[in-house]
């Protein structure tokens, strides 16, 4: 098929609108499993072509290629302009079929692993909500500790300043001693003085 390659070319060379020469260079290409080579080869003799039932085989052979290559939808509407041009290929009818239903399974296979891509999207967003809302409650916890800590120290240190604040106004244990030292010898002066007013006799004249 690699020769029939090389001489189809050269006879494309000498005849340029040649559709044998075309279609047969797209046959080349086909058994050589280049498909998208095979498809725009066909293509070009499509166009050469005038009659109706070889321009059908050409897109027939356009069909077969896309098919090949996985390109289906694009195979079936080559099928269905085979079928416009010659309705009786059933050649034609039965690959069409064919690429329909293949279509259709690669649409269902996607959807399914679509979905399935969706659900295991939905499973790594959850669980990453889920990694979240722990570090959240970790760092929640952890604000909640050093808060609590804080308020401690806080407690703490307001403790101190009333203690402090205490010893400095606390008296001093030999001044409070020299003032009840001090009080005590008023107080025993003051005695003094009422005895000796009980002492005193006071002479009170009778004014008849």
């Amino acid at each position: 098929y690699n020769d029939a390659e090389v001489a189809y070319k050269k006879g494309l060379l000498e005849d340029p609108k040649s559709p044998e020469a075309q279609s047969n260079l797209g046959n080349a290409y086909y058994k050589q499993q280049r498909f998208d080579d095979a498809g725009r080869q066909f293509g070009n003799s499509a166009v050469a072509i005038t009659e109706a039932t070889d321009r059908a085989r050409s897109f027939y052979n356009i069909g077969n290629s896309l098919f090949k290559g996985d390109k289906l939808q694009e195979s079936v509407e080559a099928y269905k302009q085979s079928l416009k041009l010659n309705p009786n290929d059933e050649d034609a009818r039965y690959n069409l079929e064919m690429a329909r239903r293949k279509l259709k399974q690669q649409q269902e296979q996607k959807k399914q692993e679509q979905k399935k891509d969706k659900k295991q999207d939905q499973q790594e967003n959850k669980e990453q909500q889920n990694q979240d809302q722990n570090q959240q409650q970790k760092e929640k916890r952890k604000q909640e500790q050093q808060n609590q800590q804080q308020q401690k120290q806080e407690e703490a240190k307001q403790d101190q300043t009333r203690q402090q604040a205490q010893k400095k106004n606390q008296m001093p244990k030999p001044e409070a001693e020299r003032i009840l030292e001090a009080l005590r010898n008023n107080e025993k002066e003051i005695q003094k003085n009422l005895r000796k007013r009980e002492a005193v006799r006071i002479k009170v004249e009778k004014d008849w």
